[in-house]
């Protein structure tokens, strides 16, 4: 079986950014990379049990299991010691990126309160994507009655694009609801 997202990309959009920016060669077109989720846990300086609670919700929302993130150095106003555990993230590549792309575009984002699409400045340049996400809640897999406390995340999306136009275009395309 293969992934929806994946079969539209190679069917219809590389021949449309071919078209687009007249490519010479199919492999020239830009692709997503890989999705990174980070979820910034700032109170498991003092309880450890929300960091815990934290890398369950994210294994839940990326069916991967995430890697703990440490503080680089310590930051006296934070009682934060270096190498103390402050984080999760999860690098989804492959089947599961697109997997995950595909539930994000048609089932989570649309559950987002008062939504009215996703900001077309968040382009670092190099052609990445950064979405902030407020609430876990808007994830299918996430039960409302298990939740202890409302998190928020980063969701990077790496593409292989060298300017925001293509990516912005690949991701248009793929069928993010950016803002009009």
């Amino acid at each position: 079986m293969t992934n929806r997202l994946k079969e539209k990309y190679s069917n219809e959009i590389v021949p449309a950014l071919i078209e687009k920016f007249n490519y010479s060669s199919p492999m020239q077109t830009p692709k997503i990379d890989k999705i990174v989720i980070n979820m910034g846990v700032g109170d498991a300086v003092t309880n450890s049990k929300n960091l815990d609670k934290a890398v369950e919700e994210l294994t839940l929302i990326s069916g991967q299991k995430p890697v703990i993130t440490h503080a680089k150095k310590s930051i006296a106003g934070f009682r934060l010691r270096e190498g103390m555990p402050i984080g999760a993230k999860v690098t989804l590549r492959g089947e599961r990126m697109y997997d995950f792309l595909d539930k994000l575009i048609t089932v989570s984002l649309p559950r987002v309160r008062d939504f009215r699409g996703i900001s077309k400045r968040s382009f670092d340049g190099r052609g990445n994507y950064t979405l902030g996400i407020r609430e876990q809640l808007i994830f299918p897999e996430i039960d409302f009655d298990n939740v202890d406390k409302v998190r928020g995340m980063d969701i990077v999306i790496v593409t292989t694009a060298n300017t925001d136009e293509e990516s912005k275009e690949l991701l248009t395309q793929i069928g993010m609801p950016f803002q009009k």
